[in-house]
């Protein structure tokens, strides 16, 4: 099935030279989605291009098609807020994709968008406690005419145990990390500090309809505070993964303290460290400006270090001191550093000032 031309064909979820082909929907698709393809039998049936052999009207109908066409047919009506998965994202983001696209063809049918257009969402999610990190059931309520998303202690509350204005939200798959495959982190700023909160539902469209709903809300919120962008300018700012995580160790702000080990998230140009991956709150907020304002990151640790810790250092330099961490493989060191590089060499924006202003400061 023209093997040749392979090689200049990008999947759907821009994953180059795709080895795998829907010989139903005519679309050439990545190994990663031919599995999703291929566990929806009543929508798709998968073949290899290299290994399998084709019909002439299987040929004749994925030419007639092929990607970009498929493209223009079933995602004619797709809201700019929906996220569009890469082969590197979540299988439930990319499956609840492929069905809202193929199966139930949400984006040429524009109603079948309501759930998570609307404007407002009510329903119901397991939550986990912050202290006890038991998950139980709490009532959530996205309005965008509040601008804000809330959650209900009790079924028949009336005032809500939290408030997250949508200004500040934000929405990442984390599967691995909370142990179920709907798994949503949600965070946000409550006096300039991050909070987190881990939710899930069983259903797994009704998890990305939350989080479709959350992104709406973002973009509509964001047309309204920059009038002037365009949509490509807004989309990339509705959600984020973040920039990396894992264990590290630590010391305290003399130098002279004993390294402790603690969970790390890199969220844009904020460093979090928490005692616990599933913390609700974290220990404590690092931001990283750039190399311009005097921001430095470097593999090693100051000679004068005294006392155990992992092996390979980072030193990360501030106008004000010098953060020191420990990983305990080179390989982790390495994927540290280019994360803080990647921020450091990145100029500030404006706003980011009144931000590395208020980490001054704080108390």
């Amino acid at each position: 099935v023209a093997k040749h031309e392979r090689s200049n064909i990008i999947s759907l979820c821009r994953n180059v030279a795709p080895d795998w082909v829907s010989v139903t929907l005519g679309v050439f698709v990545c190994q990663g989605c031919s599995l999703i393809h291929r566990s929806i039998e009543s929508l798709s049936q998968v073949k290899s291009v290299l290994q399998d052999t084709f019909e002439d009207k299987e040929v004749e109908f994925i030419t007639s098609m092929g990607n970009e066409a498929a493209k223009a047919k079933y995602e004619q009506l797709a809201p700019p807020f929906y996220h569009r998965p890469s082969h590197t994202d979540c299988r439930i983001l990319r499956e609840q994709w492929i069905r809202a696209k193929y199966e139930r063809q949400e984006f040429i049918h524009i109603e079948k968008q309501e759930p998570y257009s609307a404007g407002y969402r009510e329903g119901f999610l397991w939550k986990r406690g912050r202290d006890n990190g038991q998950f139980l059931s709490r009532k959530f309520i996205l309005s965008e005419r509040e601008r804000a998303l809330k959650y209900f202690n009790k079924h028949d509350a009336r005032e809500p145990k939290a408030i997250m204005r949508i200004e500040t939200l934000n929405a990442t798959f984390q599967p691995a990390k909370i142990g179920n495959p709907c798994g949503l982190q949600i965070t946000y700023l409550r006096d300039n500090s991050t909070r987190n909160i881990f939710v899930y539902h069983e259903d797994s469209k009704e998890m990305v309809d939350w989080f479709t709903a959350i992104r709406a809300a973002r973009f509509h919120y964001q047309k309204v505070a920059f009038p002037g962008a365009n949509d490509e300018d807004l989309v990339p700012r509705l959600t984020r993964n973040f920039m990396k995580e894992g264990f590290m160790e630590k010391t305290g702000p003399r130098h002279t303290e004993g390294f402790k080990k603690r969970w790390f998230t890199m969220d844009d140009r904020r460093l979090m460290y928490f005692k616990d991956p599933l913390d609700a709150y974290a220990r404590g907020e690092v931001f990283i400006g750039s190399k311009e304002n005097r921001y430095t990151v470097v593999a090693g640790l100051p000679p004068s270090i005294q006392g155990y810790h992992w092996k390979y250092g980072i030193t990360i330099g501030t106008p004000d001191r010098k953060f020191l961490f420990a990983c305990e493989t080179e390989a982790e060191q390495k994927d540290w550093i280019a994360a803080f590089q990647r921020v450091v060499n990145r100029p500030m924006m404006p706003q980011e000032y009144a931000v590395e202003a208020y980490f001054k400061h704080k108390p």
